[in-house]
């Protein structure tokens, strides 16, 4: 990105710094970048005084408690658990992801993401993170295997979000991957599998849910057809544009409806393993908006 690409938050910092600065720090070794980054890093913190940590508690977004009531939440979560099928796997997921867990495979600016001096990033997205165990774990298979993991995390995410929403949020994630066996009969199978678990959790916790499906493939709706999946038309396939392929689906509930979850076939294993033959859905619940609608 050359200097007239630059926001002008980072054109003005980089002109304060001498000649050359920028082209030396990108020419660090990922380690050497490290070792600087955690030096500025201890430098800084050694001026930081407890009236400076307890200003920061109260004014920065990402460090404010939730305003949900997390008895509640646990209630419901412990709820899914028990629901999920046998097919799934529990992984608790760590809260840092290797730096570029997002970008590498989907169209997510990094300016969204926490990153970290450690060459890691603060988890934004429990999907992209099961996507990679899924892979290597699909990796170990023999090639007629699959995977089917959930898990269920507190995420952080640095964009800006709208008024009285949180920079951080629990959501309760499934992602499935398999290899393609042709005509969509594997994108239908796991759709289904994952939409008879949603649909199943939103009967029982959700006052009027619905969810909602966008079809990019019509061999994909054909193939549900056949597996007796009814589908509600859902949002234009722009608003999925580079993100979803083939399939995306929405969940709404509450009255007035609101969004509580989303889904989708992606090529984020088939991108991890380097197999353009396997295939992958993602789908997730806000595990606080199910909570706040079951108890309200």
């Amino acid at each position: 990105m050359g200097d007239a690409e630059l926001p002008d938050a980072e054109r003005r910092v980089w002109a304060r710094l001498p000649a050359g600065t920028r082209e030396s720090i990108d020419a660090l070794s990922a380690t050497d970048l490290q070792t600087l980054l955690l030096a500025v890093a201890r430098d800084r913190v050694a001026r930081v005084r407890p009236a400076d940590v307890l200003r920061r508690w109260r004014e920065d977004r990402f460090v404010r408690p939730s305003t949900s009531e997390p008895r509640a939440v646990a209630q419901i979560e412990a709820r899914l658990w028990d629901l999920l099928p046998d097919e799934f796997e529990a992984v608790d997921l760590s809260p840092v992801v290797p730096t570029g867990t997002c970008t590498a495979v989907a169209p997510v600016s990094q300016n969204r993401i926490v990153t970290t001096m450690r060459l890691t990033e603060v988890l934004s997205d429990s999907a992209n993170a099961l996507s990679i165990e899924a892979a290597d774990r699909r990796l170990r298979q023999p090639s007629a295997g699959e995977v089917h993991l959930a898990t269920c995390h507190r995420l952080l995410r640095a964009q800006r979000f709208p008024a009285g929403w949180s920079s951080h949020f629990r959501l309760f994630t499934l992602v499935s991957s398999a290899r393609d066996t042709g005509s969509a009969q594997t994108q239908a199978r796991l759709i289904a599998l994952h939409l008879r678990y949603w649909q199943r959790v939103l009967d029982e916790l959700a006052p009027a849910p619905q969810i909602r499906m966008t079809i990019f493939n019509p061999t994909v709706r054909e193939r549900l057809a056949e597996r007796a999946v009814s589908i509600v038309e859902g949002p234009d396939r722009q608003r999925w544009d580079g993100y979803y392929a083939d399939a995306a689906f929405v969940t709404v509930a509450g009255d007035p409806v609101q969004e509580i979850g989303d889904g989708g076939l992606t090529t984020w294993t088939a991108q991890l393993m380097g197999n353009a033959k396997e295939r992958c859905l993602v789908s997730c619940l806000s595990t606080e908006r199910l909570a706040a609608l079951a108890n309200r």
